[in-house]
């Protein structure tokens, strides 16, 4: 009897501890929260500073540059160009990011991995 009490006791207690247990990211839900490096009358959101909504202007939402082709003479044979928050400040938050990637004959894109994130090709030209 006094076994059966005691794994009760440890079970409840058990599911008492792991009721308040929680793990997960927090929402980065926003409506704009572009990126800013000074943290002057900023609002900390998601490992950046959030710049004031009312200074907002075009250039945080705009990157120039995925038009020009990457150099591919290196060793893999292919070049990536990444734009994510540092390039374009409004992505914050977003967990959005792009890339150009551009490969020579033969290229390769070493093995690599996402966490938590997904990736989808085009092919723009050439073939797969």
């Amino acid at each position: 009897m006094e076994k059966g009490v005691s794994f009760l006791v440890t079970v409840a207690l058990m599911a008492l501890a792991s009721s308040f247990a929680s793990a997960s990211d927090p929402s980065p839900l926003q409506d704009t929260c572009v990126a800013i490096d000074e943290p002057k009358n900023a609002v900390f959101v998601n490992g950046k500073f959030c710049k004031n909504p009312n200074l907002t202007v075009a250039e945080d939402f705009f990157y120039q540059g995925l038009n020009i082709p990457g150099n591919t003479t290196n060793r893999v044979g292919s070049n990536v160009t990444t734009v994510n928050v540092d390039a374009i400040p409004e992505l914050n938050t977003l967990g959005i990011s792009q890339v150009r990637i551009d490969y020579a004959p033969y290229g390769q894109n070493p093995p690599h991995t996402h966490p938590r994130a997904t990736e989808i090709l085009t092919v723009l030209e050439g073939h797969s």
